[in-house]
């Protein structure tokens, strides 16, 4: 079966919107979300059916964008095959070779939290998601499904670095990664290592995609989604490569 064809159908299925909100990306806009009828349980193949459609999860939820007026969410995928490090992701990828990594479960564990904490309160103290909180972090990035997974990134033993991501039947989902946010980790640049490593991982389970979820060519947050090339995006129900990427 094509990985451009949903694998099962999801015409049955219920959703819903939310009132427009300020929107999180471009200052003066509103947003407006559709997401999955929250009694539907994320099972598996309504995940693999609804990612190949834009959707993704935050915890319990799968959403997409549905603003009216408004495409400037574009979901992108990185071709896993035909991709291949830039000489700068090469020269990343041999700084952070001291590092572990270890596979987990998306349950809930204090010392994750406990970076998290500090990563909110850092880097995005003018945010939505501030001030951090443990109901906020269980019901975003910790869920009881099988597909849901962590990557904790230690140095010496310590732990520097957390990406959560699904794994889903044609591709691996980033979900959220969150590092430490101290000045002597800067030049390691954890967030795209974790990419870097999302893609090996995919590579190894022999799946063809990393999801990376919306890309906006205004938002600066998202403007390192370009450095991982080729890029896929979403045109309605088919997958096209990005033109001028």
């Amino acid at each position: 079966m094509s990985s451009n064809t949903p694998r099962q159908p999801v015409r049955d299925l219920r959703f819903f919107l939310t009132v427009p909100h300020a929107c999180s990306y471009l200052a003066g806009r509103e947003a407006t979300t559709l997401f999955l009828d929250p009694q539907e349980s994320p099972g598996q193949g309504v995940y693999d059916s609804l990612a190949l459609l834009g959707f993704r999860r935050s915890g319990r939820h799968l959403y997409r964008p549905h603003c009216e007026g408004c495409n400037a969410c574009i979901s992108v995928r990185l071709p896993v095959e035909e991709f291949a490090r830039s000489r700068s992701q090469r020269r990343l990828a041999r700084r952070n070779a001291d590092l572990t990594l270890h596979l987990r479960p998306a349950i809930f564990d204090p010392e994750h939290y406990s970076l998290y904490s500090r990563y909110i309160c850092t880097r995005h103290a003018d945010g939505d998601m501030y001030p951090p909180s443990h109901e906020q972090y269980r019901t975003f990035l910790t869920l009881d499904q099988e597909y849901a997974r962590l990557m904790e990134f230690r140095l010496e033993g310590q732990l520097v670095a957390v990406a959560a991501y699904d794994q889903l039947e044609h591709g691996l989902s980033a979900i959220y990664t969150f590092f430490a946010p101290d000045p002597e980790l800067e030049r390691r640049s954890l967030g795209t290592f974790a990419v870097l490593t999302l893609v090996e991982q995919a590579r190894r389970r022999g799946l063809p995609h990393v999801y990376l979820g919306y890309w906006i060519s205004e938002c600066r947050k998202m403007a390192y989604k370009r450095d991982f090339q080729p890029l896929e995006m979403l045109d309605g129900r088919h997958w096209r490569r990005l033109i001028n990427s």
